[in-house]
């Protein structure tokens, strides 16, 4: 494994961190909004969290199988909470 792809597996890592934090986000207003919407509304809702759920699991694989291929690249791969 070289810099270059440890550096490219970092980028990587931090951009589905930042999108997995934004579904998680936005899955926690749908939510909110189907519980308090009509019954039209709450089935997109319903659509949308399924959706995003689904998006939700294929980051974390993602962000599982780069911390497992780049395990000591970074001290950002392997502790996702020391992020800037």
């Amino acid at each position: 494994m070289g810099a270059r792809e440890a550096a490219q597996a970092l980028e990587l890592f931090r951009a589905l961190r930042h999108q997995l934090h934004l579904m998680t986000t936005r899955l926690a207003w749908v939510e909110r909004q189907d519980a308090t919407g009509s019954n039209g509304r709450a089935c997109a809702m319903r659509l949308e969290a399924a959706k995003l759920r689904r998006d939700i699991k294929e980051a974390q694989t993602l962000i599982g199988r780069l911390q497992r291929r780049y395990p000591n690249s970074d001290e950002h791969l392997t502790h996702p909470s020391a992020r800037h």
